[in-house]
């Protein structure tokens, strides 16, 4: 995979979706980092079917801290691992409160700092929410990154900073969305709608398939 390949491969991915946006409802920062801190594991259908309830009844870090662990778990309960997300919520609700005004940090160190936010989280919120150039490599991103041959890397952080330094910086703010709506609906994981793909003729993939 070359630089030129990599321009192509974005601007084909711009000229298809030029104002990509997350599939997570939220309306504030705050909404999409419980959304993203619900996401782990789970799937943003089954999120946002959960924060429609959550969200009208308690959407700012003291209403949450209000409704307490227990309360907060009746809206969850039907995504996966939502006793620890409760939990892990409900601590940095606290923090949020005490240490920063209520108001979602707009730094990576200050948003990790928080109860249930790792790198990807941050990530995602500083990009999202704050337009900030920044790559969130979740299991799309990453599978999209080794198959087309675009960031291929054994890590996580290892296929973050490639897309960092490969991506074309035109199309950074919005590269996080591409791909991983690229892996979601077309670059799949067990067999890839390579028929269908605005990117075949580009990727370095070699066991192509026949699938649309």
């Amino acid at each position: 995979m070359n630089a030129a390949k990599r321009l192509e491969i974005f601007t084909r991915l711009r000229d298809d979706n030029p104002h990509p946006v997350t599939e997570l409802e939220y309306s504030s920062p705050f909404e999409l980092l419980v959304a993203v801190t619900l996401s782990a594991q789970a799937t943003d259908v089954g999120v946002n079917k959960a924060t429609r309830k959550l969200f009208p009844v308690a959407n700012t870090p003291e209403a949450i801290l209000a409704l307490g662990v227990d309360g907060l778990k009746s809206y969850i309960k039907t995504i996966g691992l939502y006793n620890s997300k409760a939990e892990n919520i409900i601590k940095a609700c606290r923090m949020l409160i005490e240490l920063h005004g209520s108001e979602v940090p707009e730094t990576r160190e200050a948003l990790e700092a928080l109860p249930g936010v790792g790198r990807k989280t941050a990530n995602v919120v500083l990009n999202t929410a704050f337009g900030q150039a920044v790559m969130a490599v979740d299991t799309h991103i990453f599978r999209v990154s080794n198959r087309t041959g675009i960031a291929p890397g054994k890590t996580v952080l290892d296929v973050e900073k490639k897309l960092m330094r490969f991506i074309p910086k035109e199309f950074l703010l919005d590269a996080h969305h591409w791909l991983i709506l690229h892996g979601r609906y077309v670059c799949i994981a067990r067999k890839p709608r390579c028929m269908s793909c605005l990117i075949e003729d580009l990727c370095d993939y070699r066991d192509k398939t026949d699938s649309t």
